[in-house]
């Protein structure tokens, strides 16, 4: 069972419930205030201030999305992109005929300031419009928030390898399909960095 409400109908377009709508509101102004941060607080050209990445777990899971990540300073970095549930992943037993689109965003917190590579501390969540293919149609708002601890190196000032392990709390249910509750946040990052 969902803990978002769900929508009338996934193509009529009402007015969304006060909750849904709180989230959506914060989330906009989240991204806007990180797109609003003034160029003095991002980091000098020492090296690669930029990556965009894909993780091939989350893509073997059904998960697929895109990872564009900006260093702001030598402390903290900050990533957005867009997420999708396309496919049933690896390791579904069932089909679960739902597809998901919406939006990543992660703050990684580099403790030795090193932003974007090293060791880091991330928090990141992901809000999603879920809806059913098949059967009965249903759309709801689901999504999940990770605190994770990794390592992202970078070789040759290119090439993006990165890696961690966290605490994942998951609402991604729609009609008994998806998943919900704790379980174990993986982060596999690939990709090039400029």
């Amino acid at each position: 069972m969902s803990r978002f409400p769900a929508s009338p109908s996934p193509v009529s377009p009402a007015s969304p419930s006060p909750a849904v709508g709180r989230r959506g509101r914060a989330l906009g102004l989240g991204l806007v205030l990180a797109a609003a941060l003034p160029a003095a607080a991002w980091a000098d050209d020492d090296g690669p201030q930029w990556t965009v990445t894909v993780d091939p777990l989350t893509v073997a899971l059904g998960y697929p999305h895109l990872q564009v990540e900006r260093a702001l300073g030598d402390a903290f970095s900050l990533y957005a992109g867009p997420h999708a549930r396309l496919f049933d992943g690896l390791l579904t037993e069932t089909p679960e005929p739902f597809v998901g689109f919406g939006v990543e965003t992660g703050l990684r917190w580099f403790p030795w300031g090193e932003a974007p590579e090293g060791a880091w501390l991330m928090g990141r969540t992901v809000v999603a419009h879920l809806h059913t293919t098949e059967g009965p149609a249903a759309a709801e708002l689901g999504g999940y928030a990770s605190l994770l601890a990794g390592y992202t190196g970078i070789i040759g000032d290119v090439f993006v390898l990165s890696g961690g392990l966290g605490y994942n709390q998951l609402y991604y249910d729609i009609n008994g399909m998806g998943a919900s509750g704790p379980f174990i946040a993986a982060h596999t990052n690939l990709g090039v960095a400029f």
